[in-house]
C-alpha cells in the first residue's frame, strides 16, 4: 500500500488529502478484513435482537442469599443449584397435591 500526503493551503483554509494506492492483494485482505467486521456486527445485532428481558421468578430476603452464596463457597455451584432446584420442585408437586390453581392450602392461610 502506498500512502501519500498533500497539503494545499490558499490562505484562508488548509486542505488536507491523502492519497492512498493499494495493489490487488491489498485490496483483497481489506475486503475480507471488511467482511469479517460486517459479520461480526450482524451476529452481534442478532444476538441482541433476540435477547429476552431477564425475570426473577423468586425474590429471595437477604439472610437467604447470604447463605445460598455461603453454601456455593464451600460446596459449589453446581451442587448448590442441584439441591435447591430439587427442594423447589419437592415443594411445589407438595402445594400442588389436592389444590386447585390459586388456592391456598389451608395451612398456609
Amino acid at each position: 500500500m502506498l500512502g501519500s500526503l498533500i497539503v494545499k493551503r490558499d490562505g484562508e483554509t488548509d486542505e488536507w488529502v491523502i492519497n492512498v494506492k493499494y495493489n490487488k492483494e491489498d485490496r483483497e485482505k481489506y475486503s475480507d478484513a471488511i467482511d469479517r467486521m460486517q459479520e461480526g456486527l450482524d451476529s452481534m445485532i442478532d444476538l441482541y435482537n433476540e435477547a429476552e428481558d431477564d425475570e426473577d421468578l423468586i425474590q429471595y430476603e437477604e439472610e437467604v442469599i447470604a447463605a445460598i452464596k455461603e453454601a456455593k463457597e464451600t460446596f459449589g455451584n453446581d451442587f448448590i443449584d442441584q439441591k435447591i432446584n430439587t427442594i423447589v420442585k419437592e415443594v411445589l408437586s407438595l402445594m400442588q397435591g389436592g389444590q386447585t390453581r390459586g388456592q391456598t392450602p389451608e395451612k398456609d392461610k
